[in-house]
Protein backbone atom coordinates (compact mmCIF):
# COMPACT_ATOMS: atom_id res chain seq x y z
CA UNK A 1 0.00 0.00 0.00
CA UNK A 2 1.39 3.39 -0.98
CA UNK A 3 2.52 5.63 1.83
CA UNK A 4 0.92 9.01 2.52
CA UNK A 5 4.18 10.80 1.74
CA UNK A 6 3.46 10.33 -1.96
CA UNK A 7 0.56 12.77 -1.68
CA UNK A 8 2.30 15.46 0.34
CA UNK A 9 4.03 17.56 -2.30
CA UNK A 10 3.00 17.99 -5.93
CA UNK A 11 5.69 18.14 -8.57
CA UNK A 12 6.31 20.83 -11.19
CA UNK A 13 6.00 23.98 -9.03
CA UNK A 14 9.60 24.85 -9.82
CA UNK A 15 9.09 24.70 -13.57
CA UNK A 16 8.70 27.85 -15.66
CA UNK A 17 6.36 26.16 -18.16
CA UNK A 18 3.74 23.48 -17.55
CA UNK A 19 1.73 21.08 -19.63
CA UNK A 20 -2.04 21.08 -19.17
CA UNK A 21 -1.97 17.78 -17.27
CA UNK A 22 0.69 19.14 -14.87
CA UNK A 23 -1.38 22.27 -14.34
CA UNK A 24 -4.40 20.18 -13.39
CA UNK A 25 -2.36 18.00 -11.05
CA UNK A 26 -1.29 21.10 -9.12
CA UNK A 27 -4.82 22.50 -9.10
CA UNK A 28 -6.42 19.31 -7.83
CA UNK A 29 -3.76 18.92 -5.16
CA UNK A 30 -4.44 22.29 -3.58
CA UNK A 31 -8.19 22.67 -4.30
CA UNK A 32 -8.75 19.81 -1.86
CA UNK A 33 -12.50 20.37 -1.43
CA UNK A 34 -13.10 20.80 -5.17
CA UNK A 35 -15.03 24.06 -4.82
CA UNK A 36 -13.18 25.83 -7.63
CA UNK A 37 -11.06 27.96 -5.31
CA UNK A 38 -7.81 27.65 -3.41
CA UNK A 39 -8.60 29.30 -0.10
CA UNK A 40 -7.91 29.20 3.63
CA UNK A 41 -5.59 26.36 4.61
CA UNK A 42 -5.39 25.27 0.97
CA UNK A 43 -3.98 28.68 0.08
CA UNK A 44 -1.48 28.59 2.93
CA UNK A 45 -0.28 25.16 1.79
CA UNK A 46 0.00 26.33 -1.81
CA UNK A 47 2.01 29.40 -0.87
CA UNK A 48 4.38 27.45 1.38
CA UNK A 49 5.05 24.93 -1.38
CA UNK A 50 5.52 27.75 -3.88
CA UNK A 51 8.10 29.40 -1.63
CA UNK A 52 9.95 26.10 -1.19
CA UNK A 53 10.02 25.64 -4.94
CA UNK A 54 11.27 29.20 -5.48
CA UNK A 55 14.10 28.73 -2.99
CA UNK A 56 14.96 25.39 -4.54
CA UNK A 57 15.28 26.99 -7.96
CA UNK A 58 17.35 29.91 -6.64
CA UNK A 59 14.60 32.53 -6.95
CA UNK A 60 15.05 35.32 -4.42
CA UNK A 61 12.27 37.04 -2.48
CA UNK A 62 12.36 40.65 -1.29
CA UNK A 63 11.22 39.72 2.21
CA UNK A 64 11.87 36.79 4.52
CA UNK A 65 8.54 37.30 6.33
CA UNK A 66 6.12 34.65 5.06
CA UNK A 67 3.06 36.72 5.96
CA UNK A 68 4.33 39.77 4.08
CA UNK A 69 5.26 37.71 1.04
CA UNK A 70 1.84 36.07 1.00
CA UNK A 71 0.16 39.48 1.20
CA UNK A 72 2.21 40.75 -1.75
CA UNK A 73 1.41 37.56 -3.65
CA UNK A 74 -2.35 37.97 -3.13
CA UNK A 75 -2.26 41.64 -4.12
CA UNK A 76 -0.62 40.66 -7.39
CA UNK A 77 -2.64 37.57 -8.34
CA UNK A 78 -6.00 37.79 -6.52
CA UNK A 79 -7.47 40.03 -9.21
CA UNK A 80 -10.96 40.32 -7.69
CA UNK A 81 -9.55 40.73 -4.15
CA UNK A 82 -11.83 38.07 -2.63
CA UNK A 83 -9.03 36.40 -0.66
CA UNK A 84 -9.26 33.26 -2.79
CA UNK A 85 -7.43 32.05 -5.89
CA UNK A 86 -9.52 30.91 -8.88
CA UNK A 87 -8.29 28.73 -11.71
CA UNK A 88 -8.21 31.78 -13.97
CA UNK A 89 -5.97 33.57 -11.48
CA UNK A 90 -3.74 30.53 -10.95
CA UNK A 91 -3.21 30.29 -14.70
CA UNK A 92 -1.29 33.59 -14.48
CA UNK A 93 1.05 32.14 -11.85
CA UNK A 94 1.63 28.79 -13.56
CA UNK A 95 1.82 29.39 -17.30
CA UNK A 96 1.51 26.61 -19.84
CA UNK A 97 2.69 26.18 -23.40
CA UNK A 98 -0.38 24.15 -24.34
CA UNK A 99 -1.98 26.09 -27.21
CA UNK A 100 -5.55 25.24 -26.21
CA UNK A 101 -5.16 26.47 -22.63
CA UNK A 102 -3.20 29.51 -23.79
CA UNK A 103 -6.03 30.48 -26.11
CA UNK A 104 -8.53 30.50 -23.29
CA UNK A 105 -6.20 32.00 -20.73
CA UNK A 106 -5.63 34.93 -23.04
CA UNK A 107 -9.38 35.45 -23.28
CA UNK A 108 -10.49 35.17 -19.68
CA UNK A 109 -10.93 38.93 -19.35
CA UNK A 110 -14.53 39.01 -20.56
CA UNK A 111 -17.33 36.63 -21.43
CA UNK A 112 -17.51 38.05 -24.97
CA UNK A 113 -13.88 37.25 -25.72
CA UNK A 114 -14.27 33.89 -24.03
CA UNK A 115 -17.10 32.93 -26.37
CA UNK A 116 -15.04 33.99 -29.39
CA UNK A 117 -12.32 31.60 -28.24
CA UNK A 118 -14.84 28.83 -27.51
CA UNK A 119 -16.30 29.00 -31.01
CA UNK A 120 -12.89 28.39 -32.55
CA UNK A 121 -13.17 24.86 -31.16
CA UNK A 122 -16.94 24.23 -30.98
CA UNK A 123 -17.27 24.48 -34.75
CA UNK A 124 -20.48 22.43 -34.97
CA UNK A 125 -22.17 24.56 -32.28
CA UNK A 126 -22.96 21.46 -30.23
CA UNK A 127 -22.00 23.06 -26.92
CA UNK A 128 -19.18 20.52 -26.56
CA UNK A 129 -15.61 20.02 -27.67
CA UNK A 130 -14.54 16.40 -27.95
CA UNK A 131 -11.98 15.86 -25.19
CA UNK A 132 -9.95 13.24 -27.01
CA UNK A 133 -6.66 14.98 -26.30
CA UNK A 134 -5.02 15.09 -22.88
CA UNK A 135 -4.82 18.88 -22.92
CA UNK A 136 -8.63 19.02 -23.21
CA UNK A 137 -9.33 16.11 -20.87
CA UNK A 138 -7.96 18.10 -17.93
CA UNK A 139 -11.18 20.13 -17.93
CA UNK A 140 -13.56 17.21 -18.52
CA UNK A 141 -14.87 17.28 -14.96
CA UNK A 142 -17.61 14.69 -15.42
CA UNK A 143 -15.42 12.33 -17.43
CA UNK A 144 -17.82 11.95 -20.36
CA UNK A 145 -15.12 12.44 -22.99
CA UNK A 146 -16.58 15.80 -23.99
CA UNK A 147 -15.65 19.26 -22.81
CA UNK A 148 -18.74 21.29 -21.96
CA UNK A 149 -18.96 25.07 -21.94
CA UNK A 150 -19.77 25.03 -18.23
CA UNK A 151 -16.60 23.03 -17.57
CA UNK A 152 -14.38 25.33 -19.62
CA UNK A 153 -15.98 28.47 -18.18
CA UNK A 154 -14.17 27.76 -14.90
CA UNK A 155 -11.25 29.60 -16.50
CA UNK A 156 -13.32 32.80 -16.45
CA UNK A 157 -13.03 35.09 -13.44
CA UNK A 158 -16.10 34.60 -11.25
CA UNK A 159 -17.50 38.07 -11.93
CA UNK A 160 -17.36 37.36 -15.69
CA UNK A 161 -18.71 33.81 -15.50
CA UNK A 162 -22.10 34.26 -17.12
CA UNK A 163 -23.13 30.69 -16.30
CA UNK A 164 -22.95 31.37 -12.56
CA UNK A 165 -25.47 34.19 -12.87
CA UNK A 166 -28.27 31.76 -13.64
CA UNK A 167 -27.72 29.28 -10.85
CA UNK A 168 -31.04 28.49 -9.20
CA UNK A 169 -33.00 29.56 -12.29
CA UNK A 170 -32.45 26.59 -14.58
CA UNK A 171 -35.13 25.34 -16.97
CA UNK A 172 -35.92 21.82 -18.14
CA UNK A 173 -35.52 21.19 -21.87
CA UNK A 174 -39.32 21.27 -22.25
CA UNK A 175 -39.63 24.59 -20.42
CA UNK A 176 -36.79 26.09 -22.41
CA UNK A 177 -38.21 24.97 -25.75
CA UNK A 178 -41.60 26.41 -24.87
CA UNK A 179 -40.27 29.81 -23.82
CA UNK A 180 -37.82 30.06 -26.74
CA UNK A 181 -40.51 29.15 -29.26
CA UNK A 182 -42.78 31.82 -27.75
CA UNK A 183 -40.20 34.55 -28.38
CA UNK A 184 -38.90 33.15 -31.68
CA UNK A 185 -42.23 33.85 -33.36
CA UNK A 186 -40.94 33.57 -36.92
CA UNK A 187 -39.20 30.24 -36.26
CA UNK A 188 -35.82 31.56 -37.36
CA UNK A 189 -33.94 29.70 -34.63
CA UNK A 190 -32.69 32.85 -32.93
CA UNK A 191 -33.93 35.83 -30.93
CA UNK A 192 -32.64 39.39 -30.69
CA UNK A 193 -31.72 41.58 -27.72
CA UNK A 194 -35.22 43.03 -27.23
CA UNK A 195 -36.79 39.58 -27.18
CA UNK A 196 -34.10 38.43 -24.73
CA UNK A 197 -35.04 41.33 -22.45
CA UNK A 198 -38.63 40.08 -22.25
CA UNK A 199 -37.50 36.45 -21.89
CA UNK A 200 -35.28 37.26 -18.90
CA UNK A 201 -38.08 39.20 -17.20
CA UNK A 202 -40.36 36.19 -17.63
CA UNK A 203 -37.64 33.90 -16.28
CA UNK A 204 -37.27 36.01 -13.15
CA UNK A 205 -41.02 36.16 -12.59
CA UNK A 206 -41.22 32.37 -13.03
CA UNK A 207 -38.59 31.92 -10.32
CA UNK A 208 -40.16 34.62 -8.13
CA UNK A 209 -36.89 36.55 -8.02
CA UNK A 210 -36.65 40.32 -7.84
CA UNK A 211 -34.41 42.03 -10.38
CA UNK A 212 -33.60 45.70 -10.79
CA UNK A 213 -32.74 47.43 -14.06
CA UNK A 214 -29.01 47.28 -13.33
CA UNK A 215 -29.13 43.52 -12.82
CA UNK A 216 -31.22 43.01 -15.93
CA UNK A 217 -28.77 45.06 -17.99
CA UNK A 218 -25.82 43.12 -16.60
CA UNK A 219 -27.42 39.70 -17.19
CA UNK A 220 -28.57 40.66 -20.66
CA UNK A 221 -25.07 41.81 -21.55
CA UNK A 222 -23.64 38.50 -20.32
CA UNK A 223 -26.09 36.44 -22.35
CA UNK A 224 -25.66 38.60 -25.46
CA UNK A 225 -21.96 37.78 -25.34
CA UNK A 226 -23.08 34.42 -26.73
CA UNK A 227 -24.72 36.09 -29.72
CA UNK A 228 -23.38 36.45 -33.23
CA UNK A 229 -24.25 39.63 -35.13
CA UNK A 230 -26.97 40.36 -32.57
CA UNK A 231 -28.57 36.96 -33.04
CA UNK A 232 -28.88 34.68 -30.02
CA UNK A 233 -29.30 31.14 -31.31
CA UNK A 234 -31.29 28.42 -29.58
CA UNK A 235 -28.26 26.19 -28.86
CA UNK A 236 -26.25 29.00 -27.28
CA UNK A 237 -29.05 30.11 -24.99
CA UNK A 238 -29.89 26.51 -24.09
CA UNK A 239 -26.36 26.03 -22.71
CA UNK A 240 -26.91 28.88 -20.24
CA UNK A 241 -30.52 28.34 -19.18
CA UNK A 242 -31.03 24.57 -19.17
CA UNK A 243 -30.39 22.41 -16.13
CA UNK A 244 -28.78 19.82 -18.39
CA UNK A 245 -26.70 20.65 -21.49
CA UNK A 246 -28.19 19.82 -24.90
CA UNK A 247 -27.29 16.39 -26.29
Amino acid sequence: MAGPQQQQQPPYLHLAELTASQFLEIWKHFDADGNGYIEGKELENFFQELEKARKGSGMMSKSDNLGEKMKEFMQKYDKNADGKIEMAELAQILPTEENFLLCFRQHVGSSTEFMEAWRKYDTDRSGYIEANELKLRMFDLNGDGKLGLSEMSRLLPVQENFLLKFQGMKLTSEEFNAIFTFYDKDGSGYIDENELDALLKDLYEKNKKEMNIQQLTSYKKSVMSLAEAGRLYRKDLEIVLCSEPPM
